[in-house]
């Protein structure tokens, strides 16, 4: 390895290595982010060369850089049914549970990694946690009522038993962020997030969050790229 090895080496090595798993004729998922940005760019000399598949996007931005890179992207209303999903991560903890969301499409991609068979999330190994919540958990809300919704997933965080619950309006109050869905996005700092399954179901239970960013039982592979090269944590099959 030489020294000027970077984190975007180790993107770039996960992403193209998530290429092994795409077929020919498969409907395929394409995530959002740094990482999944790589995978689309790797995907597109090998569809120009006439690699047959269907394509549906996590996200506005994803959408356009697959179109521009002449991958032709379908709806998933169209689809429905998806073979794999190939998708970053910005925390990998055990037993594959993920956080999502840094960039801000957490709803986007869970609807389309739960529309698939199987997910593939791709990431550079310091992404790779043995705790969830260093990585603040995007938690995407409602716009009416967000400083009362905020307030529950507080809550529902201390309950839970996170280290902190420390919670912030993405954007902030003057320019709040809006998701591709028009909803705002409230970044909980937990620190470290005990029971993900636990939080994840309180936080569904809330009126006003719309999704969160917690991914469990979802992703069945992660490459994570490392200065040695890829390794692959793949969950035993049931």
């Amino acid at each position: 390895m030489s020294n000027n090895h970077t984190v975007d080496d180790e993107k770039r090595a996960a992403a193209e290595a998530a290429l092994e798993y795409v077929k020919p004729g498969m409907r395929l998922g394409l995530g959002t982010g740094s990482t999944a940005e790589h995978f689309v760019r790797a995907l597109a000399p090998r569809v120009k060369a006439g690699l047959k598949l269907i394509a549906v996007a996590t996200s506005e931005r994803t959408a356009t850089l697959a179109q521009e890179l002449g991958i032709a992207v379908s709806d998933l209303n169209m689809v429905r049914h998806l073979d794999l999903t190939v998708d970053g991560a910005d925390e990998i903890g055990p037993g594959l549970t993920v956080i999502k969301g840094g960039g801000g499409a957490l709803l986007r991609e869970k609807i389309v990694a739960f529309a698939s068979k199987r997910m593939v999330v791709i990431a550079d190994g310091a992404k790779l946690v043995d705790t969830l919540g260093r990585f603040p958990l995007p938690v995407e809300i409602a716009r009416f009522g967000w400083h009362v919704t905020m307030e529950r997933v507080a809550e529902a965080a201390a309950r839970c038993g996170c280290s902190q619950n420390l919670m912030r309006l993405r954007g902030g109050e003057a320019h709040p962020f809006a998701t591709d869905g028009g909803n705002y996005i409230a970044d909980c700092a937990a620190e470290s997030i005990p029971d993900p399954e636990r939080l994840a179901r309180s936080l569904e239970a809330i009126p006003g969050v719309v999704g969160h960013g917690l991914f469990i039982g979802m992703a069945s592979i992660a490459l994570i790229g490392k200065p040695a090269g890829v390794t692959t944590l793949e969950l035993p099959h049931h």
